[in-house]
């Protein structure tokens, strides 16, 4: 943001919960607003199964690379525990490709996947963060799954008592992907977030 000069962001984050460090750190001069939609929090980091399996792969050599091998196959990208439970209808094949492939191709992605994998904090570090983002007094927005199968329901509640200024909606029929599984009711409500 920074580098770029943006200013008063409105910031989105899905699945992945490692932007919520930034709130946590207090680094939000340049954030106007948060949305955190079905993604990691308090100490489900990576979360369940597959975050597990993630860790794994990356403490064996070539696990990563065997891993983002076995994901070309749709068998295996739907699999339960694998990203089957990410979304509740498939994600289209060219969509996916497109996530996967620079993991299949590129030994610098697959290197940073490993370190990322090594790297997670332990479980009282993880709580702590959590908490300490309750500093952020901005607008927080927290939308989640009510079926999801990877971030449990009650963390958004959790999530949205944290600040002092937050609205949760859930989203019934979809899973941890909501941009994928109801991209229109997503896309309405934030609408109505950065108007207000």
């Amino acid at each position: 943001m920074e580098k770029a000069g943006l200013e008063q962001v409105t910031l989105v984050v899905n699945d992945w919960g490692g932007a919520q460090i930034l709130l946590a750190e207090g680094r939000t001069e340049r954030i106007a607003r948060v949305v955190l939609t079905a993604c990691e929090a308090f100490d489900n980091y990576p979360p369940g199964l597959p975050g597990r399996a993630i860790q794994i792969a990356a403490r064996i050599p070539g696990g990563i690379y065997a891993t983002m091998q076995l994901l070309r196959f749709r068998a295996a990208r739907r699999a339960p525990g694998s990203w089957g439970w990410m979304s509740r209808r498939p994600v289209p094949r060219d969509v996916m490709d497109g996530w996967f492939r620079p993991a299949r191709t590129s030994a610098g992605v697959r290197r940073d996947l490993v370190r990322y994998g090594l790297s997670i904090p332990d479980r009282r570090t993880l709580l702590r963060w959590a908490e300490e983002m309750r500093s952020y007094h901005g607008p927080v927005l927290v939308v989640w799954a009510t079926e999801d199968r990877l971030m449990p329901r009650d963390h958004g509640r959790r999530l949205a008592e944290l600040f002092t200024d937050a609205k949760l909606v859930e989203i019934e029929d979809s899973y941890t992907l909501i941009p994928e599984d109801q991209p229109e009711r997503l896309a309405r409500e934030l609408r109505e977030f950065v108007k207000a």
